[in-house]
C-alpha cells in the first residue's frame, strides 16, 4: 500500500513560485510514474503534470508548460512540482498521485495523497 503526503502548499501573489513536494512511503516508488492533479473550487479534478520511474519521461498540461516543472528523486521517495509564474487560475487543491505507467489519465493513478492548497492571489 502506497501512502503519499503532500507538503509545500500556501498562498502566492500572481507571478510568484511555490515548490510542491510528495513523499511517498510504503511501495515501490522507485518504479512508480508519478502525477500531479489538481482540482478547482467547482471543477473538477484535472491533470498537471506527470514523471516516468526514470525521471526522464515528462507529460506536461497545456495549461502549464513552460511555468510548472516536475522532477522526482528516487532516492528520497519525492516527487517534486515547481511552479512559476504563478497565475489565480493556478488557484486549487494539489494532489500527487502513484501509476504503474506514465499516463495522463486519472483513472490510472492508484494511489492518491490527501492534497495540499496552493492559492493564488491577483
Amino acid at each position: 500500500q502506497v501512502q503519499l503526503v503532500e507538503s509545500g502548499g500556501g498562498l502566492v501573489q500572481a507571478g510568484g513560485s511555490l515548490r510542491l513536494s510528495c513523499v511517498a512511503s510504503g511501495g515501490t516508488f522507485r518504479w512508480s510514474s508519478m502525477g500531479w492533479f489538481r482540482r478547482a473550487p467547482g471543477k473538477e479534478r484535472e491533470f498537471v503534470a506527470a514523471i516516468a520511474w526514470n525521471g526522464i519521461n515528462t507529460y506536461y498540461a497545456d495549461s502549464v508548460k513552460g511555468r510548472f516543472t516536475i522532477s522526482r528523486d528516487n532516492a528520497k521517495n519525492t516527487v517534486y512540482l515547481q511552479m512559476n509564474s504563478l497565475k489565480p487560475e493556478d488557484t486549487a487543491v494539489y494532489y500527487c498521485a502513484a501509476s504503474g505507467f506514465l499516463t495522463m489519465n486519472i483513472q490510472s493513478y492508484n494511489y492518491w495523497g490527501q492534497g495540499t492548497q496552493v492559492t493564488v492571489s491577483s
